[in-house]
C-alpha cells in the first residue's frame, strides 16, 4: 500500500535507512544496559529511593505513575523533544553522504531523549533501585554522544570511534561498584569531557549562531546540576515548593539537550557547505 507516500512519512517521521539503523543502535545498546542490571550487577550500589529524596510531596488517591504529577509529567517532554528532532533535517542539502551521516548522528541523539525520558520516568513512579540504576547509567552515554558528535567534526566518519566512546561510556558506571560517589565521579568527567568537546569544536567550526547555543546549553547544564543538587534547600521559597528545583532541574536538562541538538546540528551544517572544510 503506498498510494499515501511512505508509511514512515504518514507518522511524520521520514526513517531513512540511517534512522532506523541510529534507533536500533540505541535500542540494542539500551537492551543491553537492562539485562545487565537484571544480573544483579550492580545490586550492591547505593541509589537514592523514596519519595522523602524529593522536594515535590506526593498527592493521595494519584496513581503510582502520577503521585508526583511535575516530576512525572516533565518526562514527556523527553519523547516530544526525541519525536521534534527525529523529523529534523542534519547536514546541508546537496551532500549526500555527509547529509546520511549527520543524520545518523542526530537520530542517535533523538533516540537516546525517547528512552531516556520513559526510564526516568519509571524510577519516579516504582522508585525500584532497577530504575534508579538505569537512570543514572543512561545519563553517561547521553553526554559521552557529544563528544564523539564534535570528534566526527574533525576526524570524519568513524564508527568504531563511536563505539569506543559509548563503551567507554557505558563501562565507566562500573566506577559506582567501586565507591560510593562513583556515578557522580563519572557524571563529572562527561560533562568536562563534553563542554571541553563543543568548545574546541566551535573555535574550529563555530558560528554565531553557534555560540549562541553553546553559551545556553553550559547555562542549562548549570542549571541541571544546580536545582537537582539544591532541591529540598530551594523547597523553603515559595516559588519552589509547587514546582520544585528537580522539576526545573528537569527542564535545564531538555532545554540543554535542545540547546545541545542545535549546537551540533550547525555545526554540521555549516562544515557541509561547499566553503566548510571536509573530511
Amino acid at each position: 500500500m503506498h498510494s499515501g507516500g511512505r508509511p514512515e512519512a504518514s507518522l511524520g517521521l521520514h526513517m531513512k535507512p540511517e534512522s532506523r539503523q541510529a534507533l536500533f543502535h540505541v535500542a540494542v545498546a539500551s537492551c543491553f544496559c537492562i539485562a545487565t542490571v537484571y544480573t544483579g550487577v550492580f545490586d550492591g550500589i547505593f541509589v537514592q529511593l523514596g519519595h522523602e529524596h524529593y522536594a515535590e510531596a506526593p498527592v493521595a488517591g494519584l496513581p503510582a505513575f502520577l503521585a508526583m504529577p511535575f516530576n512525572s509529567l516533565i518526562n514527556v517532554a523527553y519523547v516530544l523533544l526525541g519525536l521534534y528532532w527525529l523529523q529534523r533535517k542534519a547536514g546541508a542539502p546537496g551532500r549526500p553522504v555527509e547529509a546520511r551521516r549527520a543524520r545518523y548522528l542526530k537520530d542517535v541523539f533523538a533516540g537516546m531523549a525517547l528512552v531516556y525520558g520513559p526510564v526516568q520516568w519509571l524510577r519516579i513512579a516504582t522508585q525500584v533501585h532497577p530504575a534508579a540504576v538505569l537512570d543514572q547509567w543512561f545519563t553517561l552515554p547521553i553526554f559521552a554522544w557529544p563528544v564523539a558528535w564534535c570528534l566526527s567534526l574533525d576526524r570524519g566518519w568513524d564508527p568504531w570511534l563511536f563505539l569506543a566512546i559509548e563503551g567507554l561510556s557505558l563501562g565507566s558506571y562500573g566506577l559506582t561498584l567501586l565507591h560510593s560517589c562513583g556515578f557522580e565521579v563519572a557524571l563529572g568527567v562527561h560533562i568536562a569531557a563534553a563542554v571541553a568537546q563543543a568548545l574546541r569544536a566551535h573555535r574550529r567550526h563555530g558560528t554565531a549562531s553557534s555560540v549562541t547555543y553553546l553559551a545556553l546549553g553550559v547555562l542549562s547544564c548549570a542549571g541541571f546540576v544546580v536545582l537537582k543538587l539544591c532541591d529540598h534547600q530551594l523547597a523553603q521559597w515559595r516559588l519552589f515548593q509547587r514546582l520544585t528545583g528537580h522539576f526545573w532541574s528537569k527542564v535545564c536538562d531538555v532545554l540543554q539537550f535542545h540547546f545541545a541538538f542545535l549546537f551540533l546540528t550547525n555545526l554540521n551544517t555549516c562544515q557541509s557547505r561547499p566553503e566548510g572544510k571536509i573530511h
